[in-house]
């Protein structure tokens, strides 16, 4: 048994995180400020005397005695990051400090949730780890592309100075069930308004693509990464290698939620990347992992899940 820290653990990802590592014996402390997460997605597991839920914001430290770190803290929408950008900053580079001196401290083993958007809008497609990518440093998604480009800065310097154990993952598109319903992406925002009945937005023309990962195949590349040796550090992707443009994906919905919906265009944000799609050849050839529940099934799931939050009116 290990004691493991999430932070961001009450968030979307973050909570489907600590039920599998409670599944697998560990005690796990999650910390979350509730920015964007919610006490909901964690409330089946108070119960659970292995578990144990700690309000507090990363970019403050944290003594705590606990083996393993997964780093998962920072709102990871542009609805979300964009509103307190200077905040939004603060959590993915004071925060990968803070975590990064507690594993220093407890000699830890320490994982961080990178991002695609380490990408910005790429020139190469699919994405290797090897692209540095191409992204404008001055633009409204500055704070988060900048701030996760900084905390993967941070971890390989830990690594490197203090021979630090760092796990670096970089997380494609992910969806599925706990996902925010108003953090304005994509598969949210189109399974919700399809069934409120409400117009479905697309920006631009909708041919813009995304690989879209279902969230429990997300969480075992986590796991698989974490547990290898500490030669392996990453970067790596993890993300369906699956690309489907905006369109598709907004025809998909409607035709599984059995909507009226029509489709609304609206002009594209700025710095919107036009292609998104990860390499995993690292992924397979390290993890021996790739994605296994295909967009149908992850929708099905996810479709059900915010069909039921609507009933109850919670969102």
């Amino acid at each position: 048994m290990k004691r493991i820290l999430v932070t961001g653990g009450a968030g979307f990802i973050g909570s489907h995180l600590c039920e599998r590592l409670l599944d697998q014996g560990h005690e796990v402390l999650c910390v979350d400020n509730f920015y964007t997460g919610a006490r909901r997605n964690v409330a089946h597991l108070l119960d659970n005397s292995n578990f144990e839920l700690m309000r507090h914001d990363v970019t403050f430290p944290l003594f705590v005695e606990i083996d393993e770190i997964y780093n998962l803290a920072c709102p990871a929408s542009p609805i979300h990051y964009q509103y307190d950008p200077v905040q939004t900053t603060k959590t993915s580079v004071h925060g990968a400090i803070n975590m990064l001196g507690l594993a220093k401290r407890r000699r830890a083993k320490i994982f961080q949730a990178s991002t695609s958007e380490v990408y910005g809008d790429p020139t190469v497609h699919p994405q290797p780890e090897e692209y540095w990518g191409n992204v404008n440093p001055i633009g409204f998604r500055s704070c988060y592309d900048e701030g996760k480009r900084c905390a993967e800065t941070l971890f390989f310097d830990y690594h490197r100075q203090n021979r630090l154990r760092i796990k670096v993952a970089r997380i494609f598109n992910t969806y599925g069930p706990r996902m925010h319903p108003n953090d304005g992406r994509v598969v949210s925002n189109f399974i919700v308004q399809a069934l409120k009945g409400e117009p479905i937005t697309l920006y631009g023309e909708g041919l813009q693509t995304r690989s879209f990962c279902y969230v429990d195949d997300l969480v075992e590349g986590f796991l698989r990464l974490m547990d290898t040796g500490d030669e392996v550090t990453g970067p790596i992707n993890l993300g369906n290698p699956g690309e489907f443009t905006i369109r598709a994906l907004a025809e998909k919905v409607v035709e599984m939620t059995g909507a009226a919906s029509l489709i609304e265009f609206r002009p594209l944000p700025q710095d919107d990347p036009q292609q998104r799609q990860p390499n995993i050849d690292k992924a397979r050839a390290i993890l021996n992992w790739e994605p296994t529940v295909h967009l149908e099934e992850g929708l099905r799931r996810t479709i059900a899940y915010f069909d039921k939050l609507l009933s109850s009116g919670a969102a």
